[in-house]
């Protein structure tokens, strides 16, 4: 126990939202896609990086359908190269 009283493993699970299919999940269960302060885009696998992120879930037809509907982009204020939608579809198929 803590000083306050509670467990050490009651630690809060901070919840996202997919920009695909809107459903919350686990952070850490959701791919993070990044735009830098620089406003380069990336993916951050670690979920630590600076700069303006959105969230997706690990199922292709989420990326499929955020991407068509560009739901990503309006998320993060700018367009995404075709490079960074191949990475995340690698990133979503190899899990």
């Amino acid at each position: 126990m803590t000083q306050n009283g509670s467990n050490a493993s009651n630690k809060k699970i901070p919840v996202r939202r997919c920009v695909g299919c809107g459903e919350h999940f686990p952070k850490g269960e959701l791919v993070r896609v990044l735009r830098t302060p620089e406003g380069e885009v990336v993916l951050d696998l670690t979920g630590k990086k600076s700069g303006r992120g959105a969230y997706i879930c690990k199922k292709a037809q989420c990326l499929k359908k955020a991407r068509k509907s560009k739901r990503i982009e309006t998320s993060l204020e700018c367009s995404i190269p075709e490079t960074v939608y191949d990475r995340m579809e690698e990133e979503i198929s190899h899990g």
